[in-house]
């Protein structure tokens, strides 16, 4: 049997990668409005907190945000970190379109906000 997995991006601007990242890879942005306001109607955090932020007319949670596909088994979390990337980042992911889709999906891609380097 399979196990799920989180792959885990330090960021600067976790609900931006989350969005491009689910729309690169048909997966959908984990929403967190219901958490967060659960959180706030208990008391647990105060309505002034900089814990969270409205993003697109929802409450999330700032630090972090995710994409999720097949049931939540596979995600991608981006959390922030205030430290800048130094040299090459660590973690990159490689898409496999096939070499009859690649000109659209790299096109796609790049309305999206993706950049090309080669």
């Amino acid at each position: 049997m399979s196990v799920g997995y989180q792959i885990v991006v330090d960021c600067h601007d976790p609900h931006r990668l989350a969005a491009f990242w689910a729309a690169a890879m048909d997966l959908e942005v984990e929403d967190h409005d219901s958490q967060v306001r659960h959180v706030l109607d208990q008391g647990h955090l105060p309505a002034d907190s900089d814990a969270y932020v409205e993003h697109e007319g929802r409450l999330r949670w700032r630090a972090f945000a995710a994409c999720s596909g097949d049931g939540g088994r596979t995600r991608l979390l981006f959390q922030v970190v205030d430290d800048p990337t130094e040299g090459k980042n660590r973690v990159h992911l490689d898409l496999h379109a096939g070499d009859d889709r690649r000109d659209a999906e790299v096109a796609r891609l790049e309305q999206l906000g993706a950049t090309r380097l080669w």
